[in-house]
């Protein structure tokens, strides 16, 4: 037991925060995981780990690396497959923080918004020809999984309409390829009903 704890290591904690998801600029592990950036993609590109700081937007992250040219990688991590409608909300709130970012004000540096609003933007984006009812519906449990994958915050508040963060990691996750990508997809699928 002795010689094991020997093996720690100062940014040991940091990369157990890594493992279980994204550190945050807030998070204790933050000023060790840029300290010893270095010393932690050694350590998890043997998994086949990269380590993703984002330092301007307080993130970092870590993802499996591509073992070919097929995109395959060594199977550690298995990638989540979402259902078509919280695609949607994803693709939404990808397409709000490219908006922001695009037309930034000087003071403000995290996109809000509030439930009401993001009901608004994917009433706007859905076409005439897709169930609107069906997909409102259900677009509390489709915010809730965006919630559980990270990509979307709960501000705590008093007030009735709720509001959340989006987290700029969604852009790593969601490239303006796939985004473009999807949106032709779902073109194609609303021109099919």
């Amino acid at each position: 037991m002795i010689h094991l704890q020997e093996n720690i290591k100062p940014y040991s904690k940091a990369i157990v925060k890594l493992l279980k998801g994204t550190v945050e600029k807030k998070d204790k592990v933050w000023t060790e995981t840029l300290h010893y950036r270095n010393e932690i993609q050694d350590y998890i590109s043997q998994i086949g780990l990269e380590l993703i700081i984002k330092e301007d937007d307080g993130y970092a992250f870590i993802k499996q690396f591509e073992i070919d040219n097929e995109g395959n990688t060594i199977g550690l991590v298995s990638r989540r497959q979402v259902g078509f409608e919280t695609s949607i909300v994803l693709v939404i709130l990808r397409q709000i923080i490219e908006d922001f970012e695009s037309n930034p004000i000087e003071s403000i540096s995290e996109k809000y918004i509030l439930h009401s609003e993001l009901v608004e933007e994917i009433e706007f984006f859905l076409t005439e020809k897709y169930n609107h009812v069906q997909f409102l519906k259900g677009l509390d449990s489709y915010i809730k999984k965006v919630i559980d994958l990270g990509y979307l915050k709960v501000v705590p508040s008093n007030e009735i309409d709720p509001k959340y963060m989006i987290h700029k990691i969604i852009k790593e996750k969601i490239t303006l390829d796939t985004l473009k990508e999807f949106k032709e997809k779902l073109q194609e699928y609303v021109e099919s009903i």
